[in-house]
């Protein structure tokens, strides 16, 4: 009894610590709270993020901001085609003793030693250095000269990407967008966003994002996430679901059967399941319920489906596909 009041004391306030999280947020990142409430849940969940949206609509500054609400430490990578692996990783340097003369190797950090990692435009890096993320991104340690270091705790990757420019560009492959939780779809806000974002930003103070927790707290936040209990039919829901994005399957509904080439991997099946934990821990519940799959099944599985000719052919919507998945696995 004792054990489930201090959880829920805890849930309680890392509940009201979200909510404050979301009002500093909100305060730069204007009429965007359900990409903002999808950030969080990855943040939590411990995985990583790519954010897909035309240019403008406020990416960069909403992962600083979150960096400053949290107290992380941020770096920016800028994504080009001569960007190199080691201007992300780093690299051995030679240092010479002024004194002794004596020569050694000292490694010297790239950028991706941070806490918050913005990967700005990543499909213009090319494939070598999108490469180099992928050992960081899924083990959190970077291996440079068969020297192994360990990343820095939390570790969140934020990669934006434009869905409209395709010139000079490097697809990232299915292997490496499935290292990412979620891919969250960053839209161009309406008119009275517009006129907000216009009021905050065109005049002579800009808006400033308060400190409300730190990673302490934030740790602490990510291991009751993953202590948070999923019960069988929720595990079971989450399996039926990646199955059925899969077009070979007997559960497989008819649009998956004639526009998806590949369906989502057991690493989907797995985001699912974390991210609703986490949704479920930010909304202040200490269990995991169908509904939280279901609001995180669309960023955990859109970059997952890869679509055929005829899917490409007739523009068929992922999202959509991931809708008609879930109704077939909750019968």
């Amino acid at each position: 009894m004792a054990e489930r009041t201090n959880a829920e004391r805890e849930s309680a306030e890392l509940h009201a610590a979200a909510t404050k999280l979301r009002e500093q947020l909100a305060r730069v990142f204007l009429g965007q709270d359900a990409v903002v409430e999808e950030l969080l849940v990855a943040l939590l969940a411990g995985g990583h993020v790519l954010l897909e949206g035309v240019p403008g609509t406020g990416k960069t500054t909403l992962v600083k901001a979150l960096a400053a609400a949290l107290d992380l430490e941020f770096r920016r990578v800028q994504c080009t085609p001569d960007l190199m692996p080691a201007d992300v990783l780093g690299t051995r340097i030679l240092d010479e003793d002024e004194a002794t003369g004596a020569r050694r190797f000292r490694f010297e950090r790239g950028p991706i030693f941070t806490n918050v990692l913005l990967v700005d435009e990543i499909n213009r890096a090319t494939p070598r250095t999108q490469a180099a993320l992928l050992e960081a991104m899924a083990e959190r340690q970077v291996t440079v000269f068969g020297e192994t270091t360990v990343l820095p705790e939390p570790f969140f990757v934020v990669a934006t990407q434009n869905p409209i420019e395709m010139q000079g560009t490097y697809p990232l492959p299915e292997a490496q967008l499935d290292r990412f939780l979620f891919q969250i779809d960053v839209a161009a806000p309406g008119f009275d966003a517009l006129v907000a974002i216009l009021g905050h930003t065109t005049g002579t103070s800009a808006p400033h994002v308060e400190r409300v927790a730190d990673r302490t707290a934030l740790a602490r936040a990510a291991t009751i996430v993953r202590g948070l209990p999923a019960s069988k039919d929720i595990a079971a829901l989450a399996a039926r679901l990646v199955l059925a994005t899969r077009p070979d399957d007997d559960g497989a509904p008819d649009s998956v059967r004639r526009f998806v080439r590949y369906g989502a991997s057991p690493r989907g099946a797995q985001a699912l399941v974390m991210a609703g934990k986490a949704r479920a821990l930010l909304v202040g519940r200490l269990h995991v319920a169908e509904e939280d799959l279901m609001r995180v099944a669309p960023a955990a599985l859109r970059h997952r489906l890869i679509l055929n000719y005829e899917g490409d052919a007739h523009g068929a919507r992922r999202d959509d596909i991931v809708r008609e998945c879930f109704e077939r696995a909750r019968r």
